[in-house]
């Protein structure tokens, strides 16, 4: 993937904008519940709950559009657990629920266990790391997701809000940089991140290209106001079955 391919990707929204579109709720150090296709979730002090963004790869996953039957599946910041149990009861062969933020992989454990059960439930793999500083040495994903809070301007400065908002696209490039780094990804797996022109798109896919990764669009969606959401499918190596998203110089 060349830069002018690359470029063609929108810009970051106006500064004022993007602060405005992303303040944060008051409510974040209070329990509160979550409920989606109805099932009912537990959101303790400090967990974020699922935005519009996130509900996109979790009806994808529970769509199967996002395939994770028989293949170890690794949810990605993954708050309080929604995309964990979707996969669960998809049928993964194991379930990696991924978050720098300790309450939050113990929540999606919670959740996933009272969600997910039978004697043919997944394996539940809670890891609290520092993107993948912390994954277990050996492991490999077939299917990464990824919400990533790589908004590009500071929205606040509660340590909280940075983690889940505005830790800009420092945090998808030690994502990208670690799974080619520690051959994270199984070979034919598949890393489907989301993220908008809220944040630095250019630099994000940029970085994944440096590190050996082929990016495409499995979906654009354009909410009307300036944003437009980015689905990306990425992928390791040549082109192979199943890569019949638009590439990135189809964006216009």
């Amino acid at each position: 993937m060349d830069p002018s391919q690359i470029a063609q990707l929108p810009p970051p929204l106006p500064a004022e904008q993007i602060i405005g579109m992303n303040q944060p709720k008051a409510d974040l150090r209070t329990h509160r519940t979550y409920t989606w296709n109805g099932w009912d979730f537990t959101v303790p002090p400090g967990v974020f709950m699922p935005g519009e963004t996130s509900r996109m790869i979790h009806q994808r996953l529970l769509d199967g559009d996002i395939a994770v039957r028989g293949r170890r599946y690794a949810a990605m910041g993954v708050g309080l657990g929604v995309e964990t149990a979707v996969a669960g009861l998809r049928g993964a062969a194991r379930v990696y629920a991924v978050d720098v933020h300790a309450d939050s992989v113990r929540a999606a454990g919670d959740n996933y266990r009272r969600l997910v059960t039978g004697a043919r439930a997944p394996e539940f793999v809670p890891v609290v790391s520092d993107v993948f500083a912390g994954f277990p040495e050996g492991h490999q994903a077939d299917v990464v997701t990824f919400n990533p809070p790589a908004v590009s301007q500071p929205v606040s400065e509660d340590p909280d809000v940075v983690r889940n908002v505005c830790a800009g696209a420092a945090v998808t490039e030690a994502f990208f940089s670690q799974i080619a780094e520690r051959d994270l990804l199984a070979p034919g797996g598949e890393v489907f991140l989301i993220v908008s022109n809220t944040a630095d798109l250019r630099r994000i896919i940029g970085h994944a290209a440096d590190t050996g990764f082929r990016a495409q669009i499995h979906h654009l969606h354009d909410w009307e106001d300036g944003v437009l959401t980015h689905l990306f499918r990425l992928t390791r190596g040549p082109a192979g079955a199943g890569d019949g998203d638009r590439d990135l110089e189809a964006v216009r």
